[in-house]
């Protein structure tokens, strides 16, 4: 029997091997989806993007993505997330320019098929993630819905980062000039359009095979750490806590994803109680408009927290102002601090505000996102084993 260490190094070991498998074999083909969403946001298309339960956080992350995009100088393009709405509400917004993708588990979600099959006969691009129909339409690469998720998440990553590409290069030959590291293997001598596709399907298996890297380095290095957060968690929910989730932008949906985890199990673990400060707008909003964008989770911390409960953290950076200040609190009211981190931890690591840093090595935030969608998910995973 697998130590609980060894059991998360294998963890990471499976979503590498799956990972090896998937993406060299199926880069090309979004490389070339790419190529079309490209052409439709140039001519004045949408992104749609919907999804039910736990994979409504996919779509959540989709627009946040294609909005406010994390790299300096690139255009802010029009997503929106309608998993409220569903259906009917793509049906009522659509228009044939645009894109729509849907969100479901491995085994694929009929309504979202539905939905997509409706989006298709209307003219506009469809993503099954996963589905057997759609101009993009994808097998899961795992039956394991994290696994799954996971990669998904890489997948319409992948997507975003680049459809810059083909902007930049919709006339032959142009340069991807400083953001040119964002694109390993694209060249800067001029190139066809069939060039520049199996050149971005290589960035993509590229990007694929960094995620595989950062997996084994937080294997080999964070594989106690990781065990050893999971057992103080398990302690504090043991004597009546919660976990209480926060942070920003597409860490925001990762923390809704966590927490959506533990309320209603994609697997048959055993629910556990857990609210992310990221799932309350209005909440949100009125803080940030009353008092300041500080306070948006450090007020609800005050309101909510337990001295038993766990404050989880989820930033790419260790030191947003708001992270921060609800990390000091929880401290301060006897919290268990948990926090997921990219490169050295930043401001969360040197003023010690975590009881457990586990850091992705990392200083692009997409891949940090991406591995640590494993960790979680691990620890979810390592809850379970050690119940």
């Amino acid at each position: 029997m697998l130590s609980p260490a060894a059991l998360v190094a294998e963890r990471f070991a499976e979503r590498n091997r799956v990972s090896a498998a998937f993406f060299p074999a199926e880069a090309e083909r979004l490389a070339t989806a790419c190529q079309a969403m490209a052409e439709r946001f140039l001519a004045g298309g949408r992104l749609l993007a919907f999804g039910r339960g736990p994979y409504a956080t996919d779509a959540q992350h989709v627009a946040v993505e294609f909005v406010h995009p994390v790299i300096v100088g690139k255009r802010a393009l029009p997503a929106l997330d309608l998993s409220l709405a569903g259906g009917a509400g793509i049906a009522a917004l659509l228009r044939p320019a645009d894109m729509v993708m849907g969100f479901g588990p491995p085994e694929g979600d009929p309504e979202v098929a539905a939905t997509l099959g409706l989006a298709r006969s209307r003219g506009a691009q469809t993503f099954a993630l996963p589905g057997t129909e759609g101009d993009y339409a994808l097998a899961s690469p795992s039956p394991d819905p994290y696994l799954h998720q996971e990669l998904i998440e890489i997948v319409y990553h992948t997507l975003w980062e680049t459809v810059h590409v083909f902007f930049e290069h919709r006339e032959m030959g142009h340069d991807v000039g400083a953001s040119s590291f964002l694109y390993p293997f694209l060249g800067r001598d001029k190139q066809d359009t069939g060039n520049l596709v199996a050149s971005v399907a290589a960035s993509i298996v590229a990007k694929a095979a960094e995620d595989e890297r950062l997996r084994a380095e937080v294997a080999r290095g964070q594989s106690e750490a990781i065990v050893g957060a999971v057992q103080a968690i398990r302690q504090r929910l043991a004597a009546g806590g919660k976990l209480l989730f926060f942070g920003n932008g597409g860490s925001a949906t990762d923390a809704n994803d966590w927490a959506l985890d533990c309320l209603v199990p994609q697997k048959r673990f055993a629910p556990l109680p857990a609210l992310s400060f990221a799932l309350e707008p209005a909440v949100l909003s009125a803080l940030a408009n009353d008092v300041g964008t500080e306070v948006i989770f450090l007020r609800q911390l005050i309101a909510q927290a337990s001295p038993e409960d766990v404050a989880v953290a989820i930033s790419t950076s260790g030191g947003s102002a708001n992270i921060l200040a609800a990390l000091v609190e929880a401290r301060k009211r006897g919290l268990l601090t948990v926090a997921l981190l990219g490169y050295d931890g930043g401001e969360t690591v040197r003023r010690g505000l975590a009881e457990h840093p586990l850091v992705v090595p990392c200083d692009y935030v997409p891949r940090i996102q991406e591995v640590q969608a494993s960790t979680y998910h691990i620890m979810l995973e390592l809850m379970e084993a050690l119940a």
